[in-house]
């Protein structure tokens, strides 16, 4: 099963965020490879989802980015700034405390006897 592109546009950011802050920069295509392989191809990022989530992030002041030529070939890194890395934490806290919440409203949490 792959998630919708609804329930993942929610968390973009976070996911985003989450990942630079475990591996210091990374690029685009890096990014959509990671989530795919974490999530045994559950979660598929398109292009057309990611670059606009990192260009939003840079625009709030949350990300680095920095250009390396690899060949003929220009990549783009990017990286949390001091205020990104410290958003991060609180991102992902409000995350698991919404599927907390959201499981409880469901009431899908395992019951206990």
């Amino acid at each position: 099963m792959i998630y919708s592109s609804e329930l993942i546009k929610g968390t973009l950011k976070t996911i985003i965020l989450k990942l630079l802050k475990e591996n210091k920069r990374m690029y685009g295509y890096e990014i959509t490879q990671t989530v795919k392989d974490l999530t045994n191809n559950k979660i598929q990022l398109t292009e057309g989802a990611l670059y606009p989530s990192l260009h939003a992030l840079e625009a709030e002041g949350l990300l680095t980015t920095e250009t390396e030529f690899i060949g003929k070939r220009v990549r783009k890194y990017y990286s949390l700034s001091d205020t990104g890395k410290k958003l991060s934490d609180e991102k992902v806290s409000e995350f698991a405390d919404f599927v907390s919440t959201m499981k409880t409203l469901l009431n899908i949490e395992p019951k206990t006897i």
